[in-house]
């Protein structure tokens, strides 16, 4: 007769543990992580479309960026903040801060003093920031139809899917103003606003020459 007691086999589940052949022991996180997922891919869609439009943007409507810089942001959308051109509201470059959104959907710009490419911006931003969820792509470019050169990066995760893009917008462009263009939707929600998203960064017009 031995004391040795065999190990049961991996991945076996104690008995007052199962439910239905399923460890019980995991349906809490499993419920959590579902209960984030719907969240994101309904509830706040939801919410967003239940909220009133206050300050809808319509035909016609352009954003002032600062120093002559201008964009033309989508029919439809909430401008949250930010100012029109034709407007007495100032908007300065180097400090802006413009925030759209429509359900499931957000494009936020933020302008800052930086001497050098909009390459070495967006790695100033990612250095500050960390690894952003979701933007884990390759770079790539975009480039505007007033031939302004942008970088991009994008991806997705379960948060959602992500954009970003980084501009200097002015001449010369080492000492210009930046900018940067960060999109976000719900999960599996970019391709609905693609359209959208391309027509807001083609607008996009440089400053004057310095």
């Amino acid at each position: 007769m031995t004391d040795h007691v065999p190990e049961p086999p991996r991945g076996w589940v104690p008995v007052e543990h199962r439910f239905a052949g399923l460890d019980r022991r995991t349906f809490a996180p499993a419920l959590l992580v579902l209960g984030i997922a719907l969240l994101l891919g309904y509830g706040l869609p939801a919410l967003n479309a239940a909220i009133p439009w206050h300050n809808e943007v319509r035909a016609g409507d352009v954003l002032n960026l600062g120093a002559g810089a201008t964009a033309v942001p989508p029919v439809g959308w909430q401008l949250e903040s930010g100012t029109l051109t034709g407007t007495a509201a100032p908007a300065s470059a180097t400090t802006l801060q413009v925030a759209l959104a429509t359900g499931g959907a957000s494009i936020d710009l933020r302008g800052a003093p930086f001497t050098g490419s909009a390459d070495a911006f967006l790695d100033q931003v990612e250095r500050s920031e960390g690894d952003a969820p979701g933007v884990d792509g390759a770079r790539g470019t975009v480039t505007t139809a007033a031939g302004l050169t942008g970088v991009a990066r994008a991806g997705t995760g379960p948060v959602g899917d992500a954009l970003d893009v980084a501009f200097k917008v002015g001449q010369p462009a080492a000492d210009a103003p930046a900018l940067l263009v960060r999109v976000r939707t719900a999960p599996d929600q970019f391709e609905r606003y693609r359209d959208e998203v391309t027509a807001f960064l083609r607008s996009i017009t440089p400053g004057a020459a310095r």
